[in-house]
């Protein structure tokens, strides 16, 4: 074999793992402990999170007219 076989040999092999290192590296990774620790911190977080339901949609209603009408306004004339 030539160093030409040679070179075109190993650089097909770098291709194929730099196309699979998502896949292998899934497999071969140490931190997957520390992925599945994360995913489970964050179940917890997300478990002790709550809805607030409002019953006052009055006071809602109030304050969106009252940010509605403090908004500043341009006259017709500014417009043209």
């Amino acid at each position: 074999m030539s160093w030409l076989y040679i070179a075109l040999l190993a650089s097909a092999v770098a291709v194929v793992i730099g196309a699979e290192w998502p896949r292998l590296g899934a497999r071969l990774d140490t931190r997957v402990g520390a992925e599945a620790r994360r995913r489970r911190e964050r179940a917890k977080r997300k478990a002790s999170l709550r809805v607030v339901q409002s019953t006052d949609a009055d006071d809602f209603a109030a304050s969106v007219e009252r940010d509605l009408a403090n908004l500043p306004t341009t006259e017709d004339e500014y417009r043209r």
